[in-house]
């Protein structure tokens, strides 16, 4: 894209573009995010390019490669367009077909096309799939309609037409009240008001301010950040440049995980095609504002996702937080009077700036506003990302958009919030989904991780998992975060090894109230919070555990013995052989045993059992 002089010249470079494409072409969009990546889209979106161009359609045909289209279950994603036609789980030898039938001519590859698990129904559109028709994509939805390394592509639908606004028409103090008017809240997991942060840090002493991006997303199976920063990394580069011309800030900063390679480098080629294109760096837009970014790569620590120990990492210390007796709005990086927002924040500050702040007000609860992004994984149908307006219940996530439990088996909780966060059980599922409700049940929105729980989960192994994952990533600074987190996952190490006792649970729950109210950082005073819910709504299996000395879902090994039904063994022979220990004797067509002496539980028989012959006591 061309240097633009200025904000009218902005407007005039978009029409440029935008003449010199065809609205009616034909456009291929192979998902590219890490996901389908993975499962071959490089290689079929390269199948595409070469095809096409075979075929003498080049001027014809686009081959575009996105980001992230959400639908990570279904991978690779394929959508042509105009008609937005679906394909899911596309291979290269499939693109031959897909030209022919659905570029070339008008017809439909339909052993291709997604296949709804309730009704068996094949569906065409990607916006009438169940799992894309019951979102509200705001921010995930462009995803799929740009190439993540080309500025003119953003520019050409609409993108730096809220900066020209808010550089243009807005005054900076506008510009916040608007944020604030708006109710965003900051989507990194404190909920935190965006508006009152930004008007914090302007009433803060200091000439200098610096403006940070939080992308140090660190949650087990979250990656609603990553996948933003791969699939359209100038909305977040543009909230930040209206967030610095609204604080006064000249410098600021990205704070990445080393793990995200993908996403550093579309955000990385993003700042130089911005500066090159006169959005970022000096006189931006002819204005006189200047603001650049750089970009900082963290080492993947967890608690790295915490301001202070972020601002430690930046500043080239050990990532550890330090206490918050004056806030990081005052003092901050540097010592300066400093405004951290995660990816998806700053994402939603171009919207708001362009639709208002009333639109996006809306939008949610009286208290949330707006949407959010989830990852949606664990034991549910459809996982992937999707985006949602705050205020749909979770049965809504997990049912309409998630598909249900996988192999029809019985929803037991969801996880909701990252490690720090709470497992909500079935009798909640019609809970709102929004900041306050989700902390009401002792869970809370983190970063957006959600992950779904069948009949199969051990609560307790759930609860250990969780405190281990938070004990490895435990800075070790403050003595309860470092020594409770140890004796809380031996406690639960000891009731999943069968040696649990009554003690135990007042134990858990004093060390849970000791971390939440001593902890120097959220990583240990949220700590508690996977124990916690669990006692509270799960309290039963822990009385297996430590009174019967019995797993109920059949997870933890030394509480564990399977054998063989009698009545229903027919002697298939299939568990003998796929047996790893080959502790399976019988013969064919007669019934089987276990040696329990031999057995090491690892639960390959129960999973290879057709007859359901295979019981867990």
């Amino acid at each position: 894209m061309r240097h633009v002089k200025d904000i009218a010249d902005l407007d005039k470079a978009r029409k440029e573009i935008l003449k010199e494409r065809d609205p009616g072409a034909r456009v291929v969009a192979v998902c590219c995010g890490t996901g389908c990546i993975a499962c071959g889209g490089g290689k079929v979106a390269e199948a595409f390019r070469e095809e096409v161009e075979s075929r003498g359609l080049a001027s014809k045909v686009r081959v575009l490669t996105t980001g992230c289209h959400g639908f990570c279950e279904r991978g690779p994603l394929v959508v042509i367009q105009p008609g937005g036609t679906l394909y899911q789980q596309v291979k290269p030898e499939d693109v031959p077909e897909v030209v022919e039938t659905s570029v070339v001519g008008d017809g439909l590859v339909e052993r291709l096309l997604y296949v709804d698990s309730a009704s068996g129904e094949k569906i065409v559109r990607e916006e009438d799939v169940p799992f894309y028709k019951h979102q509200t994509r705001l921010i995930l939805g462009r995803n799929g309609v740009l190439d993540p390394t080309s500025i003119e592509d953003y520019v050409a639908i609409g993108g730096y037409a809220p900066l020209a606004k808010a550089l243009g028409s807005m005054m900076p103090d506008e510009i916040v009240a608007a944020v604030k008017s708006s109710g965003l809240r900051g989507r990194g997991g404190g909920g935190f008001p965006t508006g009152k942060k930004w008007e914090s840090c302007l009433k803060a002493p200091g000439d200098t301010r610096y403006l940070i991006c939080n992308a140090d997303e660190g949650d087990p199976g979250a990656y609603m950040d990553r996948s933003i920063l791969e699939g359209n990394p100038h909305s977040v580069l543009e909230g930040m440049v209206i967030g610095a011309f609204a604080l006064g800030v000249n410098e600021g900063y990205i704070y990445v995980r080393e793990e995200y390679p993908l996403a550093v480098a579309n955000f990385t080629r993003a700042l130089d095609d911005a500066r090159a294109a006169g959005l970022l760096g000096e006189n931006i837009l002819g204005t006189g504002f200047a603001f650049d970014v750089s970009v900082a790569r963290g080492g993947g620590a967890f608690v790295c996702g915490e301001s202070t120990a972020l601002m430690a990492s930046i500043e080239g210390r050990p990532g550890e937080p330090r206490p918050k007796h004056i806030h990081t709005v005052e003092r901050g990086l540097r010592m300066r009077p400093t405004v951290l927002n995660n990816v998806e924040t700053w994402a939603n500050v171009p919207l708001i700036v362009d639709k208002g702040a009333d639109w996006f007000a809306e939008i949610g609860t009286e208290g949330s506003k707006g949407t959010k992004i989830f990852s949606l994984v664990g034991k549910v149908v459809n996982t992937g990302l999707v985006e949602v307006p705050m205020g749909v219940t979770l049965r809504e996530i997990v049912d309409d958009i998630g598909g249900g439990i996988r192999g029809g088996r019985e929803f037991k909780a969801v996880q909701t919030g990252g490690p720090s966060g709470g497992c909500i059980p079935a009798d909640l599922l019609d809970l709102e989904v929004d900041f306050d409700r989700l902390t009401e049940a002792g869970s809370m929105m983190g970063s957006g991780g959600m992950i779904v729980m069948d009949d199969r989960n051990c609560m307790v192994d759930i609860a250990k998992y969780f405190v281990g994952f938070l004990k490895d990533e435990s800075c070790g600074k403050c003595t309860p975060c470092r020594e409770g987190l140890r004796q809380m996952h031996a406690i639960l190490s000891d009731i999943c090894d069968g040696n649990g006792e009554a003690r135990h649970i007042d134990e858990l729950e004093y060390l849970s109230w000791g971390l939440e109210q001593t902890a120097l950082c959220q990583l240990g005073s949220t700590a508690q919070n996977p124990v916690l819910t669990t006692l509270r709504y799960f309290k039963d299996e822990y009385r297996a555990h430590i009174e019967e000395k019995r797993c109920p879902a059949g997870v933890c090994k030394a509480l564990v013995t399977y054998s063989v039904i009698a009545d229903a063994c027919t002697g298939c022979t299939v568990c003998a052989k796929k047996c790893p220990q080959e502790c399976i004797e019988g013969e064919p067509k007669k019934v089987h045993a276990i040696d329990q002496d031999e057995c090491i539980k690892c639960g390959i028989c129960f999973e290879s059992c057709k007859f359901d012959a295979i019981k867990i006591e």
